[in-house]
């Protein structure tokens, strides 16, 4: 198997998608991932150059699953770009990482993103914290997410 680098989106499967680059649209998440380093394999520091991490998009006959690693650029515009790539409107589900940490304009416009969305499940998690759960799940159905958690999706 060879290793294929890719900054745009790639098929995996035909129901599963890498989003690649996601695209920062909205007012409220554009904000730089912030500074990152990592550690090569001599172990010297070095920057990470990466603009922010990526997802995964599954499409299912209910809509999207969106599944995300810590989503720097933000849930709504990976979901946005999710939508646009698979040319799907619903969203079924959205699970992982939703790098909402603090109150303020972020946690605010995605708590408005979630109300028109109307996902008929959210499951997040790490790099979400407790307070962000509260507000989220007065704006979306929260699911209970942990370790062992099995999730099924019908494919089209």
């Amino acid at each position: 198997m060879q290793l294929e680098l890719s900054a745009g989106p790639v098929n995996l499967t035909p129901h599963l998608v890498f989003l690649g680059e996601i695209k920062r649209k909205t007012s409220f998440e554009n904000v730089a991932p912030g500074p990152r380093r990592i550690v090569m394999p001599d172990g010297s520091m070095q920057e990470d150059l990466i603009p922010d991490d990526t997802s995964l998009a599954f499409r299912g006959r209910d809509g999207l699953v969106v599944i995300t690693g810590c989503a720097h650029a933000g849930i709504c515009n990976t979901i946005e770009q999710a939508k646009t790539v698979c040319g799907e409107t619903r969203v079924q589900d959205v699970i992982g990482g939703l790098h909402l940490q603090k109150p303020g304009a972020q946690l605010d416009g995605t708590l408005a993103y979630f109300k028109d969305l109307k996902p008929a499940a959210l499951h997040a998690c790490h790099c979400t914290s407790l307070g962000a759960k509260v507000a989220l799940a007065r704006a979306a159905p929260l699911e209970e997410t942990g370790v062992g958690l099995r999730l099924e999706y019908a494919e089209r």
